[in-house]
């Protein structure tokens, strides 16, 4: 299914719609504050192994991230972190970071790896904010990556539905997409490391 949402003003039957999807067990693409993204429920196993199996993955060594609508239930997947980093974190957030935080026992077992770990994201998009607060926890999330795109991702939504359209049940186009990912911050051993630049850029925040 292909379906218009409005970027700033997000039709609530629409909304509706891709939830019942989500809650069903379904595979979405959707916009972010940076590149497309494609995700599932963080509770239903068998898409989050579809979105794999779509990226050619081994979820059980890929380090995917949580989209949460705001950082109120970040004690609800993660281990407690010092005030300092909660303060970058709320100034940072929503925006195009992927914070890296040492995960707790509520994280579902596919997405703990070895390294115990989660990445965060609050993007700056009211799209997918609006459908992770209407479907009340968060949802995983991946870059939609194309490796025939120059630049490596795709930015056009109806392209995206042409490629990919027929591989999840949910494409939203919510205008053009970004061409450079989220910075990626690991803050998992008490220190910032920067392991990929993005959009975000760090010394605002910090």
């Amino acid at each position: 299914m292909y379906l218009k949402i409005h970027p700033q003003n997000p039709e609530s039957r629409n909304l509706d719609r891709v939830v019942e999807c989500l809650k069903n067990g379904g595979v979405v693409i959707y916009p972010t504050d940076t590149v497309y993204g494609i995700g599932c429920d963080i509770y239903n196993s068998r898409a989050v192994e579809r979105i794999a199996k779509i990226k050619g993955l081994d979820p059980r060594k890929t380090n995917f991230s949580f989209i949460c609508y705001d950082l109120s239930h970040l004690s609800d997947f993660t281990k407690p972190i010092d005030t300092a980093l909660y303060r970058i974190m709320k100034k940072a957030l929503p925006g195009p970071f992927t914070f890296i935080l040492k995960a707790n026992k509520n994280v579902p077992k596919l997405f703990e790896g070895k390294k115990k770990t989660v990445g965060i994201r609050v993007p700056d998009n009211s799209i997918i904010r609006a459908v992770v607060k209407h479907l009340g926890n968060p949802v995983l999330t991946t870059s939609l990556h194309s490796e025939d795109q120059l630049s490596g991702y795709i930015t056009d939504p109806e392209i995206i539905n042409d490629k990919f359209g027929n591989l999840v049940d949910v494409v939203i186009d919510g205008g053009y997409g970004n061409n450079r990912p989220s910075t990626i911050i690991d803050c998992s051993n008490g220190e910032m490391k920067i392991i990929r630049r993005g959009i975000g850029d760090v010394d605002e925040i910090v």
